[in-house]
């Protein structure tokens, strides 16, 4: 199983809660950095660096699920950590979650937790974490690419 790293701020802590109920019970090793409680004025940066630097430590190895309103602000967070692909998704087809790991790579999904319901979320991250990058060598050049940028 995997090691994943979990983080929201107030907007996703109902929806982060089921969803580290989920992992655990598909028996991954979760490792939910917060928020711990309901608290309307914190701030998301406060709960998404921490699981992007995580993720940053073993990027091939380690993955983060990120929680926030939109996602949007969790995503933008998350990508500032060296190492860490994060993809957004807020609903739609999962075709976009699947891709995001398939040709991209992603080690860190930003979940739109107002966007979702809680089913919706959890078809997600089980889409995103049974989805296998592809091998393809287009694949690889482009993620290649996107290391150098961060040497």
């Amino acid at each position: 199983m995997k090691k994943i790293f979990i983080g929201s701020d107030h907007a996703g802590f109902g929806l982060k809660n089921r969803i580290v109920e989920f992992l655990k019970g598909q028996g991954h090793d979760v490792h939910d950095l917060g928020a711990h409680k309901m608290d309307e004025k914190d701030d998301y940066p406060d709960f998404i660096l921490p699981v992007a630097r995580k993720v940053a430590e073993k990027p091939d190895e380690y993955l983060g699920i990120v929680l926030g309103g939109s996602g949007q602000g969790e995503a933008l967070a998350a990508n500032k950590v060296k190492g860490v692909r994060a993809a957004l998704y807020y609903g739609g087809p999962l075709d976009i979650v699947t891709l995001s790991r398939q040709h991209n790579l992603a080690n860190v999904l930003s979940l739109g937790a107002r966007f979702l319901s809680e089913k919706e979320a959890i078809n997600a991250v089980g889409k995103w974490l049974s989805t296998p990058w592809s091998t393809e060598e287009r694949h690889a050049r482009r993620i290649n690419k996107i290391k150098q940028t961060e040497k």
